[in-house]
């Protein structure tokens, strides 16, 4: 992928951007989850069947899903609105007690008794997840709810600065709300990032898409095994989401930015190589992508931004976050990774 080797990357610039991050509020739409944790050790194997077993030592919950791109901009000083479904049961009842833990007004929330919140329980233990199980449904949101959320929008777009849809798959952001979303953001003038699962026809007109490089194989149907096979995929992405900027994160490659008007892709290089969980790193990266954009950054200052977010996250056990100082201190690892891949002759 061609980097151009005339990319200026200013660090005090990106650490300006990074200050401006607390006077932006952003509007987070999509599918929240609980997050449960069982924290233990294993000594031994069950006598009763070949898996080991777990002393559960203590005991951690934590908002999942969109919940956690709503924790990432609140750690990073931003402030943020919520509209999302939960179930009418005990789960949904946390996501309420986390939100206003995390000093967001639950409002925004629609609670429904016929279906459940989700809830994705882990079993942790030497540093590793042993099992997980789920609790959720994937139905779509009736008529009802859709007006109920669609109304918790718009309740919150007048304060917005921005927008993010986070698509978990759980049957919130189906293309009925989403046409009818899109309409209003468009009429507000406030720009959309959009984290997707689906059909990206339902999103046109927004500012940009961060898939990650399985969804964008899922999405057109390309398997990816190239470079030129990304840039195959996206293009076909291109023509259904429209004319918006494409961010594809590739794990450990870091990521690829597709950028309007471009003429060459550009890579994002990884800021570290210790990664001791890469769960929630994309809500990450969302987050602070969408702040980087607000703030004023080009795509690509609002990527290394994100690069550097998300190797604070994947440096720590479960669903986790990154503070303004936490980026900050990884801030020149991420610049100097930047400007390896957009120099020529050096490796990409």
């Amino acid at each position: 992928m061609a980097g151009g080797g005339r990319v200026k990357i200013d660090p005090r610039r990106l650490g300006r951007l990074l200050d401006r991050f607390a006077g932006l509020h952003v509007l987070v739409v999509g599918d929240v989850m609980i997050d449960e944790y069982l924290w233990g050790d294993v000594e031994r194997v069950n006598p009763e069947a070949p898996v080991p077993v777990v002393h559960v030592t203590r005991e951690s919950t934590t908002l999942g899903g969109a919940g956690n791109v709503v924790r990432n901009l609140v750690a990073l000083g931003a402030r943020c609105s919520f509209s999302s479904v939960v179930g009418e049961d005990v789960a949904g009842d946390r996501v309420v007690e986390l939100l206003e833990k995390e000093g967001v007004d639950p409002t925004g929330l629609v609670r429904a008794d016929d279906r459940p919140t989700t809830r994705k329980t882990r079993i942790e233990a030497r540093s590793q997840q042993m099992l997980r199980f789920d609790r959720e449904t994937d139905e779509p949101i009736p008529a009802k709810t859709r007006r109920a959320l669609l109304g918790s929008i718009e309740a919150a777009l007048p304060r917005s600065n921005g927008v993010i849809l986070e698509d978990y798959a759980k049957g919130m952001l189906i293309p009925p709300l989403l046409r009818a979303a899109m309409a209003r953001f468009r009429e507000a003038d406030v720009p959309v990032l959009v984290d997707p699962k689906h059909d990206v026809r339902s999103y046109r007109g927004a500012r940009l898409l961060k898939p990650n490089q399985r969804e964008v194989e899922s999405l057109t149907g390309i398997r990816i095994r190239t470079p030129k096979d990304l840039e195959r995929a996206v293009a076909r992405l291109r023509r259904d989401f429209g004319a918006g900027d494409v961010v594809v994160t590739r794990a450990g490659d870091g990521m690829a930015i597709f950028e309007r008007g471009a003429g060459a892709t550009q890579s994002v290089p990884v800021a570290r190589s210790e990664v001791f969980d890469n769960q929630g790193a994309g809500d990450t990266c969302i987050a602070v992508l969408t702040l980087g954009l607000l703030a004023g950054g080009t795509v690509l200052e609002a990527a290394i931004l994100a690069t550097a977010a998300a190797g604070v996250v994947v440096g720590k056990l479960g669903t986790a976050t990154a503070t303004p100082d936490e980026l900050r201190a990884l801030l020149p690892a991420a610049v100097s990774a930047a400007r390896s891949a957009a120099t020529p002759g050096r490796a990409r």
